[in-house]
Order: structure tokens, then sequence, then C-alpha cells
């Protein structure tokens, strides 16, 4: 059997190298994903409250010393280890990168963010349907009317993932996945998506459109995007993410997060 940590690393060597540049769901089993925030250190320690007030669509994993973009506990640099990179000025895209080397400055402080691509793992393991990772798609992600605690000049809606479950198996999907605080744990919701503010479930603000088989309940996970449009409603001079669903494989052992 192929060891999991070759496999993160065969994971990272091909990121590093432009080899891979995809979205992460269903890869690196055992390893917690990660989303990322980069700010100015001006900014940063803001946002640091506002995940500790905001722990269900922020879960905290990791965060950087200003000017260094090495998470040592988490075996991450932040320039290089996600497939994807998205930056903003001023609160508007300004480019797409697979490399942060060049865009990477002394005052820049970057944190990590549990992802509910680490408890799928749990669900594939259980038997139980994933439905985008089946289909090879990007998990479905919508801005909501569910409020975040705000701090300073962050605040704004929670944005949450979606997947569609047999209703016979809600329960158990919620359970499971209630087991993984560090990723989002539980549902924050489960049925219509009119009362969390979501017009049309088949137009998604973020991944792809959604999987959904005859029957199917959707059932919604507060979703690490959140702070990219919490952030971006901020406008900060420089704000950098990675791109939705183009997570960084951290080297903590999902059991423990």
């Amino acid at each position: 059997m192929t060891d999991p940590a070759d496999l993160r690393n065969a994971h990272l060597q091909a990121v590093r190298s432009g080899a891979f540049d995809a979205p992460t769901s269903g890869l690196c089993a055992g390893y917690a994903q990660a989303n990322l925030v980069v700010l100015p250190a001006a900014l940063a320690y803001d946002f640091l409250l506002f995940t500790q007030l905001n722990p269900k669509p922020c879960p905290l994993l990791g965060m950087s010393e200003p000017g260094d973009p090495l998470i040592a506990k988490l075996d991450v640099d932040v320039r290089t280890d996600a497939p994807r990179y998205e930056v903003f000025r001023d609160g508007a895209f300004a480019e797409e990168r697979s490399d942060l080397t060049d865009v990477w400055r002394e005052d820049l402080v970057a944190l990590l963010l549990g992802c509910s691509f680490t408890f799928e793992h749990a669900l594939l393991a259980e038997g139980l349907p994933v439905r985008h990772i089946a289909a090879g798609k990007n998990v479905p992600m919508y801005r909501t009317s569910i409020a975040c605690t705000p701090v300073g000049p962050f605040s704004g809606g929670m944005v949450v993932s979606m997947r569609g479950v047999p209703p016979e198996l809600v329960e158990r999907v919620s359970e499971l996945t209630g087991r993984f605080p560090g990723s989002h744990g539980g549902p924050v919701h489960v049925g219509d998506p009119a009362e969390i503010g979501i017009a049309d479930i088949m137009t998604p603000d973020f991944g792809d459109a959604p999987v959904l088989e005859t029957g199917d309940v959707p059932v919604f996970w507060a979703c690490g995007v959140t702070p990219q449009a919490v952030v971006l409603d901020a406008k900060p001079e420089l704000a950098i993410f990675h791109k939705p669903g183009h997570m960084i494989i951290t080297a903590q052992r999902d059991a423990v997060v």
C-alpha cells in the first residue's frame, strides 16, 4: 500500500512544478485541506479575531508571521502549495496565478482555514455518496443570508457548500461530518435553500452546478469561501486567496482536525 505521506509529497511536487492544476476534492485522504487568506499585517489581526468569532465558516488551522510564507507546523509554503491563486486589489479581481513568489511582500500574513473537502474522505470511506466527486466536478457554493459576527472592517453573510444526500442518509451524514469541527463540522442547514437566501440552487455563486439525483435533500455546510467574500467587501489594497476548490493540502492529519 502506498504511504499517504508519499502521496501528499507527490501531490505537492506536482503542484509546485505546475503539473497539477485542478480542484483538490477527493485527493490525499487522511490530510486536512485548507483555504488560504493572505492580507497585509495591518488587517490580518482583525481578520484573526473574525475567525475566532466565526469558527464554523473560518476554522483556523495555522497562521504565518508577517513576511514569512512558511507555516512550519502544517508543512506549507503558501506561495507555491495551492494549484491556483486569485489576487485582488482594492476589492477587485486583478489576476489568477499558479505561484505567489513574485507578489509576496514582507508585510503579508497568511492564514489557513479548514475545508469541507477533508470530511469527504470520511463520507466516502463509509460508502456515503459524494456526488460531485463521482461526477468529477467542483462542489457548488452559495452566498447566503446567514450573518457572520462582524469585526472591524470584516462583515457579511456566510458562504455554504452543498451536497445532495438521500433522505435516509441525512442523519448519518450530519453525524459523521460533525466529528470534523476543524473542517466546518456538521451542516448549518438542511432542506429548502430559500430559507437561507439562496434563490436558485442550480446556479451557485462559486464552483460547479450541483449534481442531484431524484429525491436528494440539499444539505449545506459552512464554507471557507466565506472569508473571501467578507474580505473583498472590505476592499483591502491587496488580498490573495486560493482559487475556490483549489485547496492547499497540509501535513495535518484529518483525524485530529
